[in-house]
């Protein structure tokens, strides 16, 4: 059963991800969002074995990040995961990363992702199995109010 939000990755800020100034490397964001992303692939049926067997993977085409609270050494991470759209070939999702115990939001990662083929290393059709798992899962997550951070974009603002 799907939940909405996603919410099947822990993680915890090891050692080794934290910085000069003492608190969780950006880097290191990238390392547990894309954990995440392996246990998104997983849910969706997109499995390394499936992958394997069927010669296809996905590709990150586009990834924004944006880090919204100090996260420290120890600090236990939930981190969730909603599925915005969807086509044949493409799947738009975020993650949004919280302090486990706290509960509050500390980063997020919207990402648009290609599923591949790995013998011509093009844009291909995910299966019907993926497609029909995708269709359940955003007949769920479409129903939550959209992230503030989806679709944002960087830049000064001119008027400044």
């Amino acid at each position: 059963m799907t939940s909405a939000p996603l919410d099947e990755h822990r993680e915890v800020v090891h050692p080794e991800w934290i910085d000069d100034n003492g608190h969780f490397n950006m880097g290191y964001y990238m390392v547990a969002f894309d954990r995440t992303t392996d246990t998104w692939l997983d849910h969706i049926g997109l499995t390394a074995l499936e992958r394997e067997r069927s010669g296809v993977t996905t590709f990150t085409l586009e990834s924004h990040t944006n880090y919204l609270r100090e996260l420290l050494e120890g600090d236990p991470l939930r981190i969730t995961t909603r599925l915005l759209a969807y086509d044949q070939k493409r799947i738009h999702y975020i993650h949004e990363m919280y302090h486990a115990t706290d509960g509050f939001l500390a980063a997020t990662n919207e990402l648009m992702s290609l599923h591949v083929s790995l013998a011509t290393r093009r844009a291909a059709p995910m299966s019907e199995e993926v497609l029909a798992r995708l269709a359940d899962v955003l007949s769920l997550h479409e129903t939550l109010p959209v992230p503030p951070q989806v679709g944002r974009h960087i830049g000064l603002d001119s008027g400044s």
